[in-house]
């Protein structure tokens, strides 16, 4: 699926990246307040912040990583399915990238387009 996509998609992906990584850190960041809030040890609530931080990581270059415009369809693809696209925000694409993100999460939003993916 390594095929570019055309230039005004490129430059709304552009856009729309820093805008889905303000969404994802704000998730994590919510997601480590939670755990330090709960009613639980210090050295618990510690390793499940210490989970939270890894599991981050992990999504975080799988998803935000290697920007370029011939990796860009499967970082749209799992922007969407994380919910860090919106569905007014994934409209903007051209029909070809629609019919991509559509053919492989289904249509009209993402396998977690109504969860966060963060959860414990």
């Amino acid at each position: 699926m390594a095929r570019e996509i055309a230039e005004s998609d490129w430059r709304l992906f552009r856009k729309l990246h820093a805008v889905a990584l303000e969404r994802f850190y704000a998730r994590l960041l919510n997601e480590i307040e939670a755990a330090n809030a709960a009613e639980t040890g210090s050295h618990q609530r510690y390793l499940d912040i210490c989970r939270i931080i890894e599991r981050g990581n992990l999504e975080l270059s799988v998803t935000f990583s290697d920007l370029r415009r011939s990796t860009a369809l499967l970082r749209i693809v799992s922007l969407r399915d994380r919910a860090l696209l919106t569905e007014d925000e994934l409209s903007g694409f051209s029909q070809q990238v629609l019919q991509v993100v559509n053919s492989l999460l289904g249509p009209g939003q993402g396998q977690h387009a109504d969860r966060p993916r963060h959860g414990k």
